[in-house]
C-alpha cells in the first residue's frame, strides 16, 4: 500500500474549514493545522484557509525556539486584503508576546514586538470595513497588556560600573 497524502475535493472545502475552526475551539490546533493544509493543497488561494492555518499555528506558540513566527508571517502576508494582512500580522505579534511572557521572557525585551503589534493594528484600523472595530479591540488589549506589566517600560535596575571608576584593589 502506498502511503501518501490525498487531496480533498473543492466542494468539501467549506465543511473542512468548519472542522478546522471547531478543532481550534476544542484547543486541538494541530488537527486544525492539518485540515487547513489540506484545504490549501486543494485551493492554494483560499484566504479563509490561509487565515485559519496561521491562527492554528499561533495557537501552538509556547514562547520557545520552535515557534514558527516566520512561517505565520509569510502566511498572513499572503492574505489578499490589506486590512486582513495588517490585522492578522498584529495578532501574530500580540500572540508572540503573550507566549513569550508565559515562557518567562523579560517583558522589556518584548516591547519592540508589542509595538509592532500596535503599529499593525493602527494600520488595520485605517483599512477597516465600516462597523468593524476588531483592530481597535486588539489595540486596547495590547495597551492593557502594557499597563499590566510595568516591566515593559523599565528594565530592571542594573548598575554598570566603568572599570576606570572602580576603587583600587
Amino acid at each position: 500500500m502506498e502511503l501518501k497524502l490525498k487531496t480533498i475535493s473543492k466542494p468539501g472545502i467549506p465543511e473542512a474549514i468548519a472542522k478546522a475552526e471547531l478543532y481550534r475551539y476544542l484547543n486541538e490546533p494541530e488537527e486544525a493545522e492539518s485540515i487547513c493544509r489540506d484545504v490549501l493543497a486543494a485551493d492554494p488561494n483560499h484566504m479563509l484557509g490561509r487565515r485559519t492555518l496561521g491562527l492554528a499555528i499561533t495557537d501552538q506558540f509556547t514562547g520557545g525556539a520552535g515557534d514558527r513566527y516566520d512561517e505565520v508571517e509569510r502566511i498572513f502576508r499572503g492574505l489578499a486584503d490589506a486590512y486582513e494582512q495588517e490585522y492578522y500580522l498584529g495578532l501574530l505579534h500580540e500572540r508572540r508576546v503573550k507566549a513569550q511572557l508565559r515562557a518567562r521572557r523579560a517583558p522589556h525585551t518584548l516591547l519592540p514586538v508589542l509595538e509592532e503589534a500596535l503599529r499593525c493594528f493602527a494600520e488595520a484600523e485605517r483599512h477597516r470595513p465600516p462597523g468593524n472595530d476588531d483592530a481597535i479591540l486588539r489595540w486596547n488589549r495590547c495597551i492593557r497588556l502594557l499597563e499590566s506589566q510595568p516591566e515593559f517600560t523599565s528594565e530592571q535596575d542594573v548598575t554598570f560600573f566603568d572599570v576606570l571608576d572602580s576603587p583600587p584593589a
